[in-house]
């Protein structure tokens, strides 16, 4: 299976999971994501990254709007940049690789009622890659499409665990978010 596919199948799973698991939760108190919140973290990626067994990154986003119409969820924009870099050999000769991904993703934050802590989201967006290298060859930089799905486990209302999977500049990237302030 291709690491496309594979990229493919992870997201399609997971979106169709966390809408059920955000109207499983009951009533009660939403979620510590609202209009108004902001957040930055680090990250780090893991797999999809070329011959790189990790990336090093980062988060910041905001809740810009509520959206009563689908189903009380939040609109949050997001901004990441992930580096990361990897040597190869090629016939004796050692190169360099290093690639610097920005993005700008449109994420929608499930409303979980009963279970604040939880705040599972799904986004699109694009991003620029730019890849250089110390070897000789045509290595293409560009725009390329992101698509994922997260969640953040709010451990206190302005510090949260981070995890996002799918397509874009790594498979999987886990770290910690702080809530910079904001919120209605």
């Amino acid at each position: 299976m291709t690491a496309v596919v594979r990229r493919a199948t992870l997201l399609v799973a997971l979106s169709a999971a966390l809408p059920v698991f955000a109207h499983a939760q009951g009533t009660g108190t939403t979620s510590h994501f609202k209009v108004g919140y902001t957040d930055i973290g680090p990250t780090i990626g893991l797999g999809g990254i070329g011959d790189a067994g990790i990336a090093f990154g980062g988060r910041f986003e905001r809740g810009i709007k509520a959206l009563p119409d689908l189903g009380n969820g939040v609109l949050g924009i997001e901004a990441s940049a992930d580096i990361w870099t990897y040597n190869n050999r090629f016939v004796g000769t050692d190169y360099d690789f290093r690639y610097v991904n920005v993005g700008v993703t449109a994420n929608y934050h499930f409303e979980v009622k009963g279970n604040p802590k939880v705040d599972p989201f799904l986004g699109l967006g694009l991003g620029n890659s730019s890849v250089s290298t110390d070897f000789a060859g045509d290595y293409s930089s560009g725009i390329y499409f992101i698509g994922r799905a997260g969640v953040r486990y709010f451990y206190r209302p302005r510090l949260a665990l981070y995890a996002d999977a799918g397509a874009g500049a790594s498979t999987l990237n886990v770290g910690v978010t702080f809530g910079l302030g904001g919120g209605k």
